[in-house]
């Protein structure tokens, strides 16, 4: 494709590693293919109302390091909204944007897979998402951050833990994939690690603890937000949910260090880390593969090889198609979470 104009968007959660994406489709964009960019707000929202703000090298200029995204962000889906497809279309030609650069997880993915297969959108999709739970790349951006202040967190709660001999249950982000979980509760040493992917059972759980107790350390259990017990259902925040559909997850956590306080008589804590996982700086890796994934994106624009989503396979990038990438999502192996149970009790 020659030189025009190109759109950039992020949707879904904020994540680390964002800022460092914009930078490197712009950088590259202008310096070697001489495009113009625009910016569109909040996600999907913002090619649906028209709300775009310009971007060329000084507006990423210092972006690298900061967390979150410039552009905003949103889990707007366009088409549950009124003429959603018919709005999107009118906003990008009054705006002559020839291409759009989707950044995002499955959701915001979604969407551009439908608009350039379905109704001829030129689309390029960039994987965002902590949960490192897309097929099709070996790793997202956002999941080294998530998993370094969920291994500090566990760090730091082990000598408190110690100080006053009591569980303490660590509540992680991770819907359906347990790979923050996994990760950080490994690299924390925590003595159990529970993920959705498998259903715990309590009466196991509390018997690990307890063994831990015999031997004079005191507990840390690592839970994925979406971990379910074998005789019981997900722990919701409230019934509500969000515009693809999803409802909000916290409390398992809580739930369950009442349960093994009532069952081994032992006290216990919870703490949340909730959004501290995907706030503040990314780390280094997160910003060398979001780098490479911006560069690699504005390279399939100028490829004109749209419907593709970029993403990491060994060390290298490469396209695959979005509707593919996002069908299924990558969850944790039985014989994965087997190999760490050796650390469990």
């Amino acid at each position: 494709m020659g030189p025009g104009k190109i759109g950039v968007l992020t949707g879904g959660g904020d994540c680390p590693g964002l800022n460092a994406v914009i930078r490197a489709i712009v950088r590259k964009g202008v310096q070697e293919y001489a495009y113009e960019f625009i910016g569109f707000r909040d996600g999907w929202r913002g090619p649906l109302e028209g709300d775009t703000v310009r971007l060329d090298i000084p507006a990423v200029r210092g972006i690298l390091p900061r967390g979150g995204t410039i552009l905003g962000s949103s889990r707007t889906n366009p088409f549950k909204e009124q003429d959603g497809v018919r709005r999107i279309k009118e906003n990008l030609a009054k705006e002559e944007v020839e291409a759009l650069i989707a950044i995002g997880g499955e959701d915001t993915l979604g969407v551009a897979a439908r608009l350039s297969e379905e109704f001829g959108v030129p689309c390029v999709g960039v994987p965002k998402t902590i949960d490192n739970d897309l097929s099709a790349t070996d790793y997202t951006f956002g999941f080294d951050t998530a998993v370094g202040i969920a291994t500090e967190a566990i760090d730091r709660l082990h000598t408190t833990a110690e100080s006053h001999m009591r569980v303490l249950v660590v509540e992680v982000m991770g819907r359906h994939a347990g790979w923050i979980a996994l990760h950080s509760g490994l690299a924390g040493g925590a003595n159990v690690i529970l993920i959705p992917e498998q259903r715990f059972d309590v009466e196991q759980v509390c018997s690990w603890v307890t063994s831990r107790f015999r031997a004079s350390y005191a507990p840390i259990v690592v839970v994925a937000e979406g971990a379910m017990p074998k005789d019981g259902e997900m722990v919701l925040k409230d019934g509500s949910l969000d515009s693809f559909g999803h409802v909000r997850l916290s409390g398992v956590g809580e739930w369950l260090a009442k349960e093994i306080e009532r069952r081994t008589g032992k006290e216990a804590r919870t703490t949340v880390l909730g959004h501290v996982q995907r706030g503040g700086t990314p780390s280094a890796f997160d910003r060398w593969l979001a780098t490479r994934f911006g560069l690699h994106a504005i390279d399939a624009v100028r490829d004109g090889d749209f419907g593709k989503m970029v993403a990491l396979r060994g060390t290298d990038v490469v396209r695959v198609p979005i509707g593919e990438a996002t069908a299924r999502l990558k969850t944790v192996e039985p014989a994965l979470y087997r190999e760490v149970g050796v650390f469990f009790g």
